[in-house]
């Protein structure tokens, strides 16, 4: 089955949003064993709607629609395909109940046009909106399967993996079970770990093997057939295995972990707590370690230190270390890590200090950050990085490194 992703928004054209649905259907679709060649967005306009389609019939069995299901006029997708397709539209009254329940849950009034929210094309499979009011359907013309879903990220995800994922399974000429893993890297570029493995991922067919980069990271999706799920784990267990003999040193978690959580559950594991002191990061070290919960309790506080007039008066970094070294350098590092950690009384302090631009600080090229990290009973070290991102980019991979050099430094603990 080969399947293309239709996004329907002028919003997306204009860039007033990202089409986050195409990349998350994709990964989903791989999981299927499905080819995606063609991601399509086009605007809200009916004629241009109708042109794409009949490309992608040329092309595609399976057609995915993202948008265009709401109540206002120029929402039109589900009529843009009835009429294509020479299907009526018809009023599904469980949808309309749960529009009308909404309403009245959340004392609103319920507008006319919000019926026809409700409305799907006859024959229909209708896939129920759990957590929106536009139901999702699926319409099989024997020769295309028509799919169409909500445009928001929050409603269409849920109803995929809830209904459209098993519809979709149901009508896939096989009785393989396709079972996927993701093998999750940090401090590796993406180039370089297809270069370590490329031999490798030439000589797979199943499983496949998918790279994929983002924010300093590197994933490797594994994708196995199988007519039994046993032998397709062990399909993806060998390749996996070959694979961590090459890079395994950068591996740190699987398929939706982050360092972030590999870090806080770290943490519980040793029962340890942490406290940052966050210069160019301003907060976001902790704002991403709240982020995931039940971590709250494992984080004492911590201390935006933007000016040096904070790092001397609250965190007591000397002021020879400043007028010698700079306050991005080891030396300072190490003073805000172990200060942060002794003033909140926690077992572990880390520090960010650097320049994340876009001008040089104290001499230092944009992308000289230094990660103070002091650790109860062991003295305090330090990491350099020379990165050379945008400003935007240096802040998110200096915390990701910060998660990154914590773990190998929990982790030599628990070794040693």
């Amino acid at each position: 089955m080969n399947a293309e992703i239709i996004a329907v928004g002028s919003e997306l054209l204009l860039g007033q949003i990202v089409n986050t649905n195409a990349r998350f259907l994709s990964q989903q679709l791989a999981e299927l064993g499905i080819n995606v060649f063609y991601h399509t967005v086009v605007g809200d306009n009916p004629e241009r709607l109708k042109s794409v389609i009949k490309i992608a019939e040329g092309r595609s069995n399976l057609i995915i629609f993202t948008g265009g299901l709401g109540p206002t006029k120029d929402d039109l997708t589900k009529e843009t395909i009835a009429r294509h397709i020479g299907k009526k539209l018809v009023m599904d009254e469980q949808a309309l109940e749960s529009i009308q329940l909404y309403f009245a849950r959340t004392s609103r009034e319920m507008t006319e046009n919000n019926k026809k929210q409700a409305l799907v094309l006859e024959d229909a499979q209708v896939l129920p909106n759990e957590h929106g009011m536009a139901p999702g359907m699926i319409s099989d013309s024997g020769k295309h399967v028509y799919m169409l879903l909500p445009g928001p990220p929050k409603e269409m995800e849920p109803m995929f993996l809830k209904h459209a994922f098993p519809a979709i399974q149901s009508k896939l000429e096989t009785d393989d079970v396709i079972i996927s893993r993701v093998l999750r890297f940090f401090g590796i570029g993406e180039a370089m770990l297809e270069t370590e493995i490329e031999d490798i991922i030439d000589a797979q067919s199943n499983p496949t093997i998918a790279p994929l980069a983002s924010d300093g990271e590197v994933t490797l999706r594994l994708t196995a057939k199988h007519s039994q799920a046993e032998m397709a784990m062990v399909l993806i267990d060998e390749a996996e295995a070959k694979i961590m003999e090459r890079v395994g040193e950068f591996f740190y978690g699987y398929d939706d972990t982050s360092l972030m959580y590999e870090l806080t559950k770290l943490l519980k594991e040793k029962n340890m707590t942490i406290s940052a002191a966050e210069s160019l990061t301003g907060g976001m070290f902790q704002q991403e370690f709240t982020s995931i919960p039940g971590a709250g309790g494992h984080l004492k506080g911590g201390v935006v230190c933007y000016t040096n007039e904070v790092k001397s008066n609250v965190l007591k970094v000397r002021k020879e270390t400043i007028e010698n070294h700079g306050v991005v350098s080891t030396q300072c590092a190490e003073e805000l890590a172990e200060s942060v950690a002794s003033l909140t009384n926690a077992d572990i302090g880390i520090s960010f200090t650097g320049v994340a631009g876009p001008d040089e600080l104290e001499g230092k090229p944009v992308g000289t950050v230094y990660i103070g990290i002091w650790i109860k009973g062991r003295p305090a070290r330090t990491e350099k990085l020379n990165m050379g991102g945008s400003r935007a980019a240096n802040r998110i991979r200096t915390v990701k490194y910060g998660c990154h050099f914590l773990i190998k430094a929990l982790k030599e603990d628990q070794s040693a």
